[in-house]
């Protein structure tokens, strides 16, 4: 497997012919940059240069080789140490692996294909490794506030003041705002702006789980705990552990699992299902939810003393719609995204495209915006998007309808047929809904005014 860059190996091994045949071996191949050393002195010297991987003689003239990879690992961690001995000392071999020792090898007829063996796995390792870190380094990209929270609105400008605050801290943060407004992505923007941005972020949500499962999503559960449980499963806060929880749709919680909760919060630890031991967690936990808790809570539907555990610091999400000229800037943002995503020309939104952006009421919030750009960006000829290119397919077909210029009769008709189709053709129901009469309705069927 080809490397990103030489592999640089140290051999430490005071018998000279030994330590010339690891050279010459690990030297088969090309990418292996070897270095040799005879004893520990000259060797700790040369460790600032910080090699990928050390073979470690465990009888050194000069020093034991748990000291040496003592220094090593003290040193460096993720330096890559294979410990190799004369004996077969299963005891030694426990020791050193126990210190940080990533093998132990013994000097037998095996020595060399076991060496060139373990080298590779390494060497896929520290590929492995290295992708992380970007991958890591994307994704804090990715959630920088520049970059995922967008706009300039005096509503945002107080919500981006919160977010820095939670991200400079580690208290509890509950976000509320409605659907679409865009709160997980708040809740990764925290975490990856804190210093947890190196742990887990592990997302929940807790509306899409049946009621059943959830206790065993969130806390675990042993073998044998209920029908199907053929292993253990650790859940969701031991996943997260040192990291952020984010429990998305909180409000949809069921009453039962909330005390479970509140008292996990409470006593930092908590007891798989089916288990009898306690398991300590570190973990930070962000909430989101699109109703209103403290309503919840003078309904019964959520208990008092978790609201009070959860609120933490609270951030208030505004809709798209009071947003004002972010929804431009926002729409720009996805533009660009999609072009850079299909490698085609930046597309530019024309003023009528804009204007009718902005008088639209948004029920979806950014998530909806997305939806519409991405379709207008689909639909624009001539690298240009026009106000024919923005259409809305928002299931809230009434406030579509109040963007039109109409005549009030045209509006009655528009609004009950619009009510018909909501409540399947159900006139009682729609009478009811809208207050009129239903010989009204039916009268305008009879004429022909509404077709169902």
């Amino acid at each position: 497997m080809s490397s990103s860059k030489p592999l640089k190996v140290f051999v430490v091994e005071d018998d000279e012919w030994y330590c010339n045949f690891l050279e010459y071996n690990l030297k088969l191949n090309d990418e292996n940059h070897v270095r040799k050393f005879q004893n520990a002195k000259d060797f700790l010297k040369a460790l600032p240069e910080n090699p990928d991987v050390v073979t470690l003689d465990y009888s050194l003239p000069d020093m034991d080789g748990d000291e040496v990879l003592k220094r090593i690992k003290e040193h460096s961690p993720d330096i890559f140490v294979l410990a190799i001995s004369g004996q077969e000392d299963v005891s030694t071999a426990v020791d050193l692996l126990r210190l940080g020792a990533y093998d132990y090898i013994v000097k037998d007829d095996d020595t060399r294909d076991r060496l060139l063996n373990i080298v590779n796995r390494i060497r896929d390792n520290i590929e492995l490794r290295e992708e992380v870190v970007t991958l890591r380094q994307e994704v804090e990209k990715k959630y920088d506030f520049s970059n995922s929270i967008i706009g300039n609105s005096p509503v945002m400008t107080q919500t981006f003041k919160l977010v820095e605050k939670a991200c400079k801290s580690k208290i509890t943060v509950s976000i509320t705002g409605e659907t679409g407004t865009g709160k997980e992505v708040v809740a990764k923007s925290i975490h990856y702006n804190s210093d947890k941005k190196k742990k887990p972020f592990v997302p929940v949500n807790v509306s899409a789980i049946p009621k059943d499962l959830i206790e065993s999503e969130l806390f675990g559960h042993e073998k044998g705990a209920f029908t199907g449980a053929a292993n253990r499963r650790i859940g969701k806060f031991e996943e997260a552990s040192g990291g952020t929880l984010f429990l998305d749709e909180i409000g949809e919680m069921d009453v039962n699992l909330q005390a479970k909760l509140l008292r996990v919060l409470q006593e930092r630890e908590l007891t798989r299902v089916g288990g009898n031991s306690t398991v300590k967690i570190d973990v930070r936990v962000i909430c989101a939810t699109h109703r209103n808790l403290s309503e919840e809570v003078k309904n019964g539907n959520f208990r008092e003393d978790l609201y009070y555990r959860l609120l933490g610091l609270p951030i208030s999400l505004p809709a798209l719609r009071e947003r004002g000229k972010d929804v431009v800037l926002i729409a720009s943002h996805f533009i660009k995204e999609y072009c850079k995503d299909h490698k085609i020309k930046l597309l530019t939104l024309s003023s009528e495209a804009k204007n009718k952006l902005m008088k639209y009421h948004w029920p979806g919030n950014v998530r909806e915006l997305k939806a519409v750009i991405e379709l207008a960006c689909v639909m624009a000829e001539e690298n240009h998007i026009t106000e024919d290119n923005i259409i809305f397919n928002s299931s809230n077909s009434l406030q579509d309808i109040l963007l039109k210029e109409m005549t009030l009769k045209e509006y009655n008709r528009k609004i009950i047929k619009t009510y018909l189709e909501k409540y399947n053709n159900n006139v009682l129901e729609v009478a009811k809904k809208l207050d009129v009469g239903k010989s009204t309705i039916y009268r305008m069927i009879q004429n022909n005014e509404i077709e169902m």
